[in-house]
């Protein structure tokens, strides 16, 4: 995400389970201007545009997949539309988690379970992260930093994933 707070989670996540973190970067990355994101992002939704991935990734060696995101327009990124197009997972674990601007998850795991055909897809997490609209960028950090990991260790044990799965 570009407030980083999606990542932030995906860290957590990290701390508890271990596993490999990769962040999926663009060929043609998104401009730096909130606004003109916010209208090309738009522009790609209504026109189902799959931006082209720079990242590439060997998907055949995991089992399980942690699809971490954040809200855009209340809908999955197309970043990673592009991604869930690009890679067959049938017969893997999708575990998504999402970080929003208050206004939640949107369209975003339903989306997932459509495009994640043949795949087994656990009960996601979502938590607010930035405003980045109001200039609040990294809010996942210090004492809430330590709140989301709590609230992650929890959701890891609904869920029964150990290190090593």
């Amino acid at each position: 995400s570009r407030t980083n707070n999606t990542k932030a989670v995906a860290e957590i996540i990290h701390s508890e389970l271990s596993g490999d973190l990769v962040a999926l970067e663009l060929e043609n990355p998104y401009p730096e201007n909130y606004k003109a994101i916010v209208k090309q992002v738009a522009e790609e939704n209504e026109t189902s545009f799959l931006p082209p991935l720079k990242t590439k990734i060997n998907i055949d060696k995991y089992d399980t997949v942690f699809l971490g995101f954040p809200t855009w327009g209340m809908r999955l990124p197309p970043p990673m539309k592009s991604f869930l197009h690009q890679y067959d997972l049938s017969g893997k674990t999708i575990i998504p988690f999402n970080t929003h601007a208050g206004y939640g998850v949107g369209s975003g795991f339903k989306t997932v379970k459509e495009l994640c055909k043949g795949c087994s897809i656990l009960e996601g997490f979502a938590i607010k992260g930035g405003i980045e609209r109001d200039g609040i960028y990294l809010a996942i950090k210090g004492e809430r930093k330590k709140e989301v990991a709590k609230q992650v260790k929890l959701w890891l044990q609904r869920l029964s994933i150990h290190y090593g799965q």
